[in-house]
């Protein structure tokens, strides 16, 4: 493994982290903001939902934008728009003005989400495309792991609006490493052709292509089970088990750590077995463990332990599936990279907004609604999984696909 190739895969990971850090840093400050503001819960939420929204459906602009004037010219507007939100943010007289920047923040960072992975794209295919793909979720992984702590720490010695001085000295960390360590990976001669036109071509072929579907779909509803556990963990944890808000982000993560550390087996795994055959065993093994922690919570076995470790063995299943599918679900699709990239994260994170809704009107303060909204979308992932890459469907592939 090259030191490019490690390098690489740190500036894509901290680009793609800016966005999620802006997130999970910001949890802890939400009751604090409130209070600060005068502004009641589901304001303060709404600052949370633009800053989802902007950040996913802002993709389906800027991953067209990336095939047409190159990686790196997005990334540099993305960043900018992210420096300019957060500044904002932190200066906010009020909550329409904070919710106003939140969403200005998070259209900036949805370029982090989409340009990385057809940066992978442009320099990889199979085995090795998924390999940096892992290494990228590695460095990717710093958010879930430290930015609640971080957060946590920051708020309670500088206040709230110091968290968005944080973001943005990250951000503008990760302009000096764009501009110095990551080279342009679509050059002039592979635009040719690319046009608002061709990405909304490109966008109703992609709608119509099954395997990419499939596979985004399969990436999707694994990830929206945790968005489930995202927006009902620390309720369930804090309120109903009584854990204290700093053990609270322990559990948080150690989720994370986790799905992190098994999607580092991503490339060894694949080049052994194969890409396909990796979603198969990962998405079975996934949707078994969720499926016992449902009939193990339904059954009256209200335990913190329980659920703990079942949580964490499953996320350890997730952390295979979703580099996987990202890269076969891009594998034929290399001159629109970034439209498939950015169709990709648009639809995972409107299916994640969707089951965070449906799960958050069935929340009773209780365990339960959490982890049948997470089994369900477990069960989903495995129904399509066997539509998509069923034996029956699987093409001959070599073990170093």
């Amino acid at each position: 493994m090259t030191s490019n190739f490690l390098r690489t895969a740190v500036i894509l990971g901290l680009l793609s982290a800016i966005g999620p850090f802006a997130i999970d840093m910001y949890l802890p400050a939400l009751p604090t903001i409130g209070q600060d503001l005068g502004a009641g819960t589901v304001a303060v939420q709404m600052s949370l939902l633009v800053f989802f929204l902007s950040m996913g459906f802002g993709q389906i602009v800027v991953g067209p934008i990336s095939d047409m004037v190159g990686r790196k010219a997005p990334l540099y507007f993305g960043l900018a728009l992210f420096v300019a939100g957060s500044i904002g943010s932190a200066l906010a007289p009020d909550i329409g003005w904070l919710i106003a920047f939140r969403f200005i923040q998070g259209f900036g960072a949805c370029a982090g989400m989409v340009v990385p992975r057809a940066v992978v794209r442009d320099l990889h295919t199979g085995t090795e495309a998924a390999r940096l793909m892992s290494l990228l979720m590695l460095v990717f992984s710093i958010s879930p792991i430290l930015a609640p702590l971080t957060g946590s720490f920051i708020i309670e010695g500088f206040g709230w609006r110091a968290v968005f001085w944080a973001v943005t000295i990250a951000a503008l960390i990760a302009v000096v490493l764009l501009a110095f360590g990551l080279k342009e990976t679509r050059p002039a001669g592979h635009r040719v052709g690319s046009s608002f036109g061709s990405a909304l071509a490109g966008y109703k072929f992609l709608m119509g292509d099954r395997n990419f579907l499939g596979l985004t779909f399969i990436g999707g509803f694994g990830i929206s089970s945790f968005f489930v556990y995202l927006a009902s963990s620390s309720f369930v944890l804090i309120d109903h088990y009584g854990v204290s808000p700093a053990v609270y982000s322990v559990f948080f993560s150690i989720n994370a750590v986790a799905f992190f550390a098994m999607s580092q087996m991503t490339g060894m795994l694949s080049e052994r077995y194969g890409l396909r055959r990796v979603v198969r065993v990962a998405v079975s093994g996934y949707a078994t463990v969720m499926v016992v922690l449902l009939a193990t919570m339904a059954s009256g076995m209200d335990q913190l332990a329980v659920m703990a470790a079942l949580l964490f063995v499953g996320y350890g299943f997730l952390g295979l599936v979703i580099p996987t599918t990202s890269v076969l679900a891009m594998e034929d699709h290399g001159e629109i990279a970034g439209t498939a990239s950015a169709l990709m994260g648009t639809l995972h994170f409107a299916t994640g907004a969707v089951a965070m809704a449906v799960a958050g009107v069935f929340f009773d303060g209780t365990p339960l609604p959490m982890v049948i909204g997470i089994a369900t979308c477990a069960v989903i992932a495995f129904g399509l999984t066997q539509l998509t890459l069923g034996r029956g469907r699987e093409v001959a592939e070599a073990p170093a696909e």
